[in-house]
């Protein structure tokens, strides 16, 4: 397995802790039952939601000035998914920046394999203006010792 952002795999792979797990709908899958390709983003999207949630850095309530938005989003299809698979979507942050944090995926499949990889940034903007604005210090500390 060669990926550009994933210098050595098992290294890489003990480092996640948080996970949810997710159970591939029929909705999700093509005529042949194999997951469609579309899918992955939204699990990743789910498990982020629910990584921040933990991490208390994604809350609804009260007054927000400013808001985590994904600038990039890429992922590595190793396996075949199916219908009615359980997945456990793992993600954890690789690296924090000022305004920003590189997000790392891992999908493993009910055999406990790799199934799909995935990065992506997330950015954090000011609601009104659009602009990235620095992380607070508590927001990075809570990513950086996940």
């Amino acid at each position: 397995m060669r990926i550009s952002y994933i210098e050595d795999v098992d290294k890489w792979r003990s480092t996640f802790t948080f996970f949810i797990p997710i159970k591939v709908r029929f909705s999700e899958t093509d005529l042949f039952g194999h997951m469609n390709n579309t899918a992955s983003f939204i699990y990743f999207e789910q498990a982020r939601i629910e990584y921040l949630k933990s991490l208390g850095l994604f809350n609804s309530s009260g007054e927000i000035e400013a808001i985590p938005v994904v600038s990039d989003l890429q992922c590595n299809y190793l396996k075949q998914v199916y219908f009615d698979q359980t997945l456990h979507v793992y993600v954890k942050a690789q690296h924090v920046g000022n305004t920003s944090a590189d997000i790392h995926y891992m999908v493993l499949d009910d055999k406990q394999e790799i199934a799909l990889t995935g990065r992506g940034r997330l950015v954090y903007i000011h609601v009104q203006t659009g602009k990235p604005v620095p992380l607070e210090e508590s927001m990075k500390e809570a990513l950086l010792h996940q």
